[in-house]
């Protein structure tokens, strides 16, 4: 058996696949394995919780996992190392969640600009052997632009500095606790800060014929394409941006009209990079 993984910060899906490339079951999914804001025994916990990992753990040959908060050496280290021990048979595999992305958006391998929005985001350049990083990730208090959580903190400030329309106020605070003591708790005291900010993004689709919500989120893609996708200025003369992510599908337009005003291309959309793994790995052989 070997196990394709997509791990965020929030949610982990897991495929399994016989060594023919074919499909075994529906995917799994997890909590989020994110290891730059997990220590091994919340990892490994997370993996227990699941009762097919459990029960299958010694089938699995190779894992090859793309994950959020692998982008350096030591948290993917760490969940590499917990990864054997959990899976004690398997050849393990760990790459930034970067790659998940490339291999899910790209099409014959051709380069691209890819992009990652989801509760958190990044970048990458694909010249179609190679992702090239420029900027290391230091993840969701100084990153993650246009991120799930980056809108989520962006719209509790709004609420309480009554910078969010009054009409969109009422339905934020009827939709979520916005009591000072509970946001303060679950921002600082509590595990996942990054996924609960992300939780409030979800807001903006539902409320999407409102001024203040498309222009929260142009404004949140201009910020991410200056800081990130123009580290690529050169190659965007000649390629596309490719997106993957939640809050990239939901905001496809908004990304549209923002490209089209900076001047980039924008290429593919995938909401989830996991069934684009697949494809990839098995049409690669891998």
């Amino acid at each position: 058996m070997i196990f394709i993984t997509d791990g965020g910060s929030t949610k982990c899906d897991w495929i399994a696949v016989d060594k023919n490339g074919i499909q075994l079951f529906e995917k799994l999914r997890t909590k989020g394995l994110n290891p730059a804001i997990l220590s091994p025994e919340e990892l490994m916990d997370r993996i227990h919780e699941n009762e097919f990992l459990n029960l299958h753990k010694s089938e699995v040959e190779k894992i090859f996992f793309y994950g959020a908060g692998c982008g350096t050496e030591g948290p993917q280290k760490a969940l590499k190392q917990v990864l054997e021990l959990e899976f004690p048979n398997a050849k393990v595999q760990v790459e930034e969640d970067t790659l998940a992305a490339v291999y899910s958006t790209i099409e014959n391998d051709e380069p691209a600009v890819v992009c990652i929005l989801g509760t958190g985001s990044n970048c990458t350049y694909f010249d179609g052997k190679i992702a090239h990083q420029k900027v290391k990730s230091l993840g969701y208090i100084l990153m993650d632009d246009a991120s799930g959580n980056y809108f989520g903190k962006q719209m509790i400030r709004d609420y309480y500095f009554n910078h969010m329309p009054e009409s969109l106020r009422v339905s934020f605070a009827e939709r979520y606790n916005m009591k000072a003591d509970f946001v303060k708790y679950n921002i600082y005291k509590k595990p996942n800060p990054n996924a609960y900010l992300a939780s409030f993004a979800e807001f903006m689709f539902f409320h999407k014929d409102d001024k203040y919500i498309v222009d929260l989120i142009k404004e949140g893609i201009r910020v991410f394409a200056r800081n990130m996708i123009f580290q690529f200025e050169e190659e965007l003369k000649t390629v596309p941006v490719h997106f993957a992510g939640s809050i990239a599908f939901f905001s496809q337009e908004e990304i549209k009209e923002v490209a089209k005003e900076m001047g980039f291309t924008v290429g593919n959309f995938v909401k989830r990079p996991i069934e684009g793994l697949l494809s990839y790995h098995t049409s690669h052989n891998k």
